[in-house]
């Protein structure tokens, strides 16, 4: 995939993402939300950096057996049932990001929801990349 991250500088500099990706491939692949459920089907982790470590690991391993890798992520959406708390733990969780997934943030959004479908999972992230 090329991939055009778009930065434009009449926006706010984005901090962890980035305004816009054109991305230019022959695949699409759809990420469905992963949260931070173990091989076993239990969510691991009783804190939001933890349990964001597992989902966005979960998530690469879908996008890996796709053919895809991080680079090639073109949106990525993070449910969260804490706003404050993500903010809170925003410097661990971009760090962590960038461990598993390098600097070449795709278009993000972080949306606060009422629960997720597990009850235990504070956070969710899907998403789609576009591979070459």
């Amino acid at each position: 995939m090329t991939a055009e991250r778009v930065n434009p500088p009449e926006l706010s500099p984005p901090t962890g993402f980035s305004h816009a990706v054109v991305a230019t491939g022959t695949r699409v692949v759809f990420l469905a939300g992963q949260t931070a459920l173990d091989t076993d089907g239990r969510i691991t982790g009783d804190t939001l950096p933890a349990q964001f470590e597992r989902a966005l690991t979960n998530l690469l391993t879908a996008l890996r057996s796709a053919g895809g890798t991080p680079a090639d992520l073109a949106r990525v959406t993070v449910y969260a049932t804490d706003v404050a708390a993500y903010r809170t733990h925003a410097a661990d969780l971009g760090r962590t990001w960038r461990e598993l997934a390098g600097r070449d943030y795709p278009a993000m959004a972080v949306v606060e929801v009422v629960r997720l479908w597990d009850e235990r999972a504070l956070v969710e992230i899907d998403g789609f990349a576009v591979l070459p």
